[in-house]
């Protein structure tokens, strides 16, 4: 399938199912009452998917991949935040490892996208 929008990439649309289940989780009564974690880490996950559309709309491979650097250094903030819920008892270690597995196969989304636009900018590079 041909990427033709933002909308089109499968590591878009599961964060953008991220973010909704990011907030579902940080509306639990304790979690919800901690402003500034609940408020770092829903950022942190909007960011991982806003950073995929603004890059993709940038045209240009180099900037694409500048962007979901940046998601992908969001990703790393939300399971660093996640430990922090964990510890403060915030969530259970079941919602825990549900959610760090999700953001970390995100991660590994982008990381592999990331590969294979470094890869193909070269491939561009050498026939150029």
């Amino acid at each position: 399938m041909k990427i033709q929008k933002f909308e089109d990439m499968k590591v878009w649309q599961d964060s953008r199912a991220f973010v909704k289940t990011t907030y579902q989780l940080t509306a639990k009564p304790k979690f919800k009452k901690d402003f500034s974690l609940r408020d770092q880490i829903q950022r942190a996950a909007v960011s991982i998917m806003n950073n995929i559309a603004e890059g993709y709309e940038r045209d240009s491979n180099t900037e694409f991949i500048r962007f979901l650097l940046y998601s992908k250094g969001s990703s790393g903030e939300v399971r660093s935040l996640l430990y922090v819920a964990l510890d403060l008892e915030y969530i259970t270690e079941d919602e825990f490892n549900k959610h760090s597995e999700t953001v970390s196969l995100i991660s590994k989304q982008l990381a592999n996208f990331i590969k294979y636009l470094r890869e193909r900018n070269k491939t561009k590079r050498k026939s150029s």
